[in-house]
């Protein structure tokens, strides 16, 4: 049977394009699949979402031919302070403190809000022959068989591909109908999330600040502007989005402290509740999950989209290289490569953010001291600290082609 395209990609928000241009410049044709129209996904102006983007992650986005596209909107991430505190209080006296002069490769990773990065993408994919996207449609039916798979869209139409890749999130419905079932836990924590302008300069400084009720990471953006990412309770992140700005503003004061001066909001103020959810298969057959469809873990460590892009890294790289040797890249066999791959470094990282947010987010005074203690001693080891350096910078284990700049 003809094929529509080679590989078929459910979900167009940011993992499912990189991956889409990362397989076309592998030599295989993609269809991306969407329900949101085109337009609401280019949206220029700015609403406050921003990402941290490991250095690592901005070496794929160079290599797909992305980074030249928005390296001009970015802000480089220079150093990393990591403090544990009560609000009002400041931070305890012991803390951690990561500069990229100590490594080689330079800074850590960059800042990038939303608006650029998702333009880009459909700017690149627009220009790429070998991708069709389709906007405005939803897959509510998918079949496998021998040689392929097939999906139906909402509107009656069908698609035949070798591969389907589901990046539709955590409640993915690639992977409920390939019959792969979810483990996890609600956290108690809702992030609030939004964007400041400030008095002083951030000098490309990223703040972690560990309070009880869940942390507050304040994340520079170009000029004199921070990104928020801010855990609370869930009854206290819902009283507090209720808030107008000024009351949401007056909230934020004692947690955010006063060392970048005086602080507005910009943009749109967003919440979104905090889970761990990790799909029991990252692939059955013909299909693959791939970023939150496969794995969605705390933002504490802000490696949410980084771990989707070393997937986009694996997964293109295992299919690219499977298309090379004539082999059938639907295969279940190939797409196990991937899962190994992937799943012990996902669940690591689960296991790490899921461990650090139930170490901090307590006020239990030892194990306040504890980790305050252990803060202050991985600070004074430079050979611990670097360690910790190159993996907030995602340099360390098995990383993909594409994540150390080089194209498959």
């Amino acid at each position: 049977m003809a094929f529509d395209s080679d590989i078929l990609i459910v979900g167009a928000g940011l993992n499912g394009p990189a991956l889409a241009l990362a397989l076309a410049q592998g030599g295989l044709s993609v269809t991306v699949i969407d329900a949101l129209p085109e337009a609401a996904r280019a949206q220029d102006r700015f609403d406050g979402r921003a990402y941290a983007l490991a250095l690592a992650s901005m070496r794929l986005l160079k290599a797909i031919g992305i980074w030249g596209k928005v390296h001009a909107q970015s802000q480089p991430i220079l150093e990393i302070v990591a403090s544990d505190g009560r609000a009002g209080e400041g931070p305890a006296p012991f803390f951690l403190d990561f500069h990229h002069g100590e490594i080689e490769e330079g800074p850590m990773g960059y800042m990038l809000e939303d608006r650029y990065l998702r333009g880009a993408f459909l700017d690149a994919m627009a220009a790429e022959p070998r991708i069709a996207t389709l906007s405005g449609e939803t897959v509510v039916a998918q079949e496998t068989d021998a040689t392929g798979v097939i999906v139906t869209l909402a509107s009656g139409r069908t698609l035949r591909g070798r591969v389907l890749v589901g990046c539709d999130g955590r409640r993915s419905g690639t992977a409920e109908r390939a019959g792969i079932k979810r483990t996890g836990w609600d956290y108690g924590q809702t992030a609030l999330v939004c964007a400041i302008g400030h008095e002083l300069p951030h000098n490309g400084t990223a703040h972690q600040f560990f309070m009880p009720p869940g942390p507050l990471a304040i994340l520079p953006l170009p000029g004199n502007r921070s990104s928020i990412v801010w855990s609370e309770t869930h009854a206290n992140a819902a009283a507090i989005q209720g808030l107008d700005d000024a009351g949401y503003l007056a909230a934020l004061r004692p947690r955010f402290g006063d060392f970048l001066g005086e602080i507005t909001l910009e943009g749109e103020r967003f919440t979104y509740p905090l889970n761990l959810t990790i799909a029991t298969a990252f692939v059955a057959p013909r299909v693959a999950l791939l970023g939150d469809a496969a794995h969605g873990v705390h933002p504490i460590a802000g490696q949410g989209l980084n771990l989707g892009l070393r997937d986009v890294g694996a997964l293109a790289q295992v299919l690219v290289e499977a298309k090379r040797r004539g082999e059938d890249i639907g295969a279940i066999d190939v797409l196990e490569r991937y899962q190994i791959w992937r799943r012990f470094d996902t669940t690591l990282m689960a296991a790490g953010t899921d461990a650090v947010n139930k170490l901090f987010s307590n006020d239990n005074p030892i194990l306040r001291l504890g980790r305050d203690l252990g803060m202050g001693a991985v600070n004074a080891l430079p050979g611990l600290r670097r360690r910790f350096i190159r993996e907030a910078a995602g340099l360390t284990g098995d990383l993909p082609r594409l994540m150390t700049g080089r194209p498959l």
